[in-house]
């Protein structure tokens, strides 16, 4: 399986090519996508991105993760959270979204098995 394209990306709105929804926050991976709800965890931006978000898009058999921050890169990515994806065997990059997006899609057309998780707002 392949990883989806992130099809389109502006404030508030991102969508995924081959899904009819429509998401604000999103996580994607090989195969598939869903809405990345911050109430599951309790996330926000400050202390930010945690380890149980990255769990399921982890557990999908990833070599890389990309997340995006935020378009105004609001969204924290602890370290204790860069050192969890690391311990699991994948490598982790961490862009403002419009950039973490074209990296993304740039690895996804290439075949890689990346997975991400974006921010779309501030």
């Amino acid at each position: 399986m392949s990883s989806p394209e992130i099809a389109s990306l502006s404030w508030g709105h991102m969508k995924v090519k081959g899904c009819s929804s429509t998401y604000k926050d999103c996580k994607v991976w090989p195969g598939g996508s869903r809405a990345w709800d911050w109430r599951e965890t309790g996330t926000d931006h400050y202390p930010g991105v945690q380890p149980a978000d990255l769990d399921e898009v982890l557990k999908k058999g990833i070599d890389l993760l990309v997340i995006g921050r935020g378009m105004s890169e609001a969204l924290q990515v602890p370290s204790s959270t860069l050192d969890f994806v690391k311990q699991k065997g994948v490598d982790v990059k961490v862009f403002q979204t419009e950039k973490a997006v074209a990296e993304y899609n740039k690895l996804a057309g290439q075949g890689a098995k990346v997975g991400g998780v974006f921010h779309s707002t501030c």
